[in-house]
């Protein structure tokens, strides 16, 4: 038994020494590959700066300056890491790192694919210029103010006074509309005239009550058209330009031109219809009303002046 011990710790004082000696011939390495590290974490910290003041010239949002520039300083050290390995000639460490690092990494993204995209659509969504904080959107079925754009979602707020949060990635993938990068709408105005009104006249009195009561943009006039021949009248669109930033101000301009279009019709005597319904008292239909209630019935449930 001692003479099995013995040779079990001669085996050990040998690797020991071997690995004293290795340590020894490599100190040149070592001192090297220290130094490299030290030079590394005392640069990673100017980096950090420089990627950072970069990345304000591109965008104003600090949350995705602070994720790139973690980034850039992450991928840094990563890069010094591979070199001190290989100055220390671990190749086959470095190997099994990278490889490790390639399942790792693929696994991750799986697992993540979507948290990743709506990431990377907040970052490119960040340094665009077509939409930022406070803009008048409409976009994935929804129309408000743009709250805030994070790393993950957009949030909006309605005109209700409610909020919705939209995953980035679907603010990319669908059709966008930016009211404030434009600030002029087409406010539209649908109405009807009677079948036997004049319609040059109809056209010209609307044109006017739009001309002389809204506010537009005098180059792009006041347009009417009629577009068909409805059930009890005909129908036109009468549509006009505004200089309009809010949701509010597009309300109140259509409201305004409502209520103008109104007057000016009813000043002229024309009609707007309105649907006529026939009310049917029997059970079964096709029932006359005095059928079921008899004339002098009737009349003894009215007053002198016709009324109920």
């Amino acid at each position: 038994m001692w003479k099995q011990f013995n040779e079990s710790w001669d085996n050990l004082v040998s690797k020991l020494e071997g690995w004293l000696d290795g340590i020894i011939t490599n100190l040149p390495n070592i001192i090297l590959a220290v130094l490299v590290m030290s030079v590394a974490f005392f640069l990673s910290t100017y980096i950090k700066k420089i990627a950072q003041k970069g990345l304000r010239k591109a965008t104003k949002n600090d949350t995705v300056t602070g994720v790139l520039s973690n980034i850039a300083t992450a991928a840094f050290m990563l890069l010094s890491l591979f070199l001190v390995l290989g100055i220390l000639n671990l190749d086959k460490a470095l190997t099994s790192l990278l490889a490790g690092a390639g399942v790792v990494g693929l696994a991750i993204g799986l697992a993540l694919q979507d948290p990743m995209v709506n990431l990377f659509s907040g970052v490119l969504m960040s340094v665009r210029d077509y939409y930022s904080v406070g803009d008048l959107v409409a976009t994935n079925g929804f129309e408000g103010k743009i709250k805030s754009i994070n790393l993950r979602s957009t949030i909006i707020d309605l005109p209700d006074g409610q909020e919705v949060i939209i995953p980035n990635k679907d603010v990319l993938q669908n059709p966008l509309k930016n009211y404030s990068h434009t600030p002029r709408r087409r406010i539209e105005v649908n109405c009807g005239v009677a079948y036997n009104d004049d319609l040059e006249k109809v056209k010209d009195t609307v044109v006017n009550a739009i001309e002389n009561n809204i506010e537009f943009i005098d180059s792009k006039p006041v347009a009417l058209y009629f577009t068909e021949f409805g059930d009890s009248s005909i129908n036109f669109t009468v549509h006009f330009w505004q200089r309009i930033v809010t949701h509010a101000e597009y309300k109140s301009a259509r409201s305004k031109a409502i209520i103008a279009i109104k007057k000016a019709l009813d000043k002229e005597g024309f009609t707007i219809p309105f649907p006529i319904r026939t009310l049917d008292f029997g059970v079964e239909g096709g029932v006359r009303i005095d059928d079921i209630y008899p004339k002098k019935a009737l009349l003894s449930s009215t007053n002198g002046n016709g009324e109920n």
